[in-house]
């Protein structure tokens, strides 16, 4: 049986981005295959430090050989990556 999906808060912002990414680092080891999936649905207050995270998720995922999706995106969140030139790199 698969992991379930990792979960983002409810709120990322500059001061949770540090706790938010070693808590998501932990869920997603507990998932195994090429692809990790990230459910975005609760994230309800954030700025681009979200962003950020979801980057480096990202970036330390494929060191690993493994791809990261990211479900249930907000819309303004797919806005701000849009807004800082990203939306390729984790797009939904």
């Amino acid at each position: 049986m698969a992991a379930p999906a990792a979960a983002l808060p409810v709120e990322i912002t500059l001061a949770e981005a540090g706790k938010t990414l070693v808590d998501l680092k932990l869920a997603l080891e507990l998932q195994a295959g090429p692809v990790v999936v990230v459910d975005a649905s609760q994230l309800r207050v954030f700025d681009s430090s979200a962003v950020a995270v979801l980057l480096e998720l990202r970036r330390l995922l494929r060191a690993d050989g493994k791809t990261l999706q990211v479900t249930h995106w907000p819309r303004r969140l797919e806005d701000l990556m849009g807004l800082y030139g990203v939306g390729e790199l984790l797009a939904p």
